[in-house]
């Protein structure tokens, strides 16, 4: 009799232990076991200042994680690359590595991580905002986030910095041959330069804090970026004509660790990508909104702008196609299909 009343209890307290085990497993998953109970204190760099599109998204999505996880999880926001040394490219690399939890960044930069990335802003495969939307909400979007995803990054949401623009102090520019002999400054990206060549121009890649200051001297003549930059910048001061040629798009990637995305539970890992598509589509709504009124004021300032005939645009597309020779190995055939509407 002892003998059955030892086993009744054993099994008694394995049943209790069991029980315990299960409890405590329900807790720890309603609590989210894989961390979503964990505080958490990020950082994330924005390439530009305060007052940009990029930092106001970039707060957006701060404020939306802190609110929606009451407090538990809280991003600090630092403009102008501060956690990098000012260097774009570093941020990205410090991103990768998980030195860096989040960034906004332009695809521009990405690229120095792989060509591939230079395809998003390959010359005239847009014509219009339209044409870019409909790319990066199919499958050249979906192509791109998995590139991303090889670099240990996860993307939460594409972002704008908008079509670049070009502008000049020598001449209006309407067609392929109004670039050529120009010293145009171009951001430091290969496929820029080969770009630039192939139109006639001289290229030049001086960092942007010397732009200014080169164009009033006169040691360029010109040089291309979205409206953003060049009403933030008044370059409108130091140069006269701006051609709107819509030649290449600047998207943006709002990205985040990817090692520390999937370290998260999944209510948190879909909390980020929910918040994150968010903030990166209201950055790309304020852009826009804000671009309008931009280049409002900069036609009030005088600066002449010029609109290319579709005739125009066509020979510029022409005279880009050795580009496009060149570089389809490189992003490879099926990502450029897909990013051409």
């Amino acid at each position: 009799m002892k003998k059955i009343k030892y086993i009744v209890m054993a099994i008694g307290i394995l049943f209790v232990i069991s029980a315990c085990s299960s409890g405590d497993d329900k807790e720890k998953e309603s609590s989210g076991g894989d961390g979503s109970s964990e505080e958490l204190n990020l950082n994330m760099s924005v390439t530009t200042s305060e007052t940009s599109t990029w930092f106001l998204g970039a707060e957006k999505l701060a404020e939306d994680i802190e609110k929606e996880t009451d407090g538990r999880i809280k991003i600090e926001v630092f403009a102008n690359e501060q956690l990098s040394g000012g260097e774009s490219g570093k941020a990205l690399e410090l991103l990768s590595k998980g030195n860096i939890d989040l960034t906004f960044n332009s695809t521009i930069i990405y690229s120095v991580l792989d060509d591939r990335f230079g395809v998003a802003s390959a010359p005239f495969i847009f014509n219009d905002l339209d044409d870019a939307d409909a790319v990066f909400a199919g499958e050249g979007g979906e192509m791109l986030k998995e590139i991303v995803r090889e670099k240990n990054i996860e993307p939460l949401g594409f972002g704008e910095n908008g079509f670049r623009q070009i502008t000049n102090s020598a001449h209006e520019i309407k067609g392929p041959e109004d670039i050529e002999g120009l010293k145009i400054r171009i951001p430091g990206i290969t496929m820029y330069t080969d770009l630039f060549r192939e139109l006639g121009a001289n290229p030049s890649t001086m960092t942007f804090s010397e732009v200014f200051t080169s164009l009033q001297q006169g040691t360029i003549d010109g040089q291309e970026n979205p409206i953003d930059v060049i009403y933030s910048s008044k370059l409108n001061e130091v140069q006269d004509y701006i051609t709107m040629w819509n030649y290449s798009y600047d998207p943006l990637v709002l990205g985040i660790n990817k090692d520390l995305f999937d370290s998260l539970s999944k209510e948190d890992q879909d909390l980020f990508t929910k918040l994150g598509e968010e903030a990166a589509e209201y950055q790309v709504e304020i852009t826009r909104e804000r671009e309008k009124e931009q280049i409002e004021e900069l036609k009030d300032s005088d600066f002449n702008f010029y609109y290319p005939t579709e005739e125009e645009i066509a020979d510029y597309r022409e005279a880009v196609e050795p580009v496009f020779d060149k570089y389809e190995s490189i992003w490879g055939e099926d990502l450029l299909e897909a990013f051409q509407p």
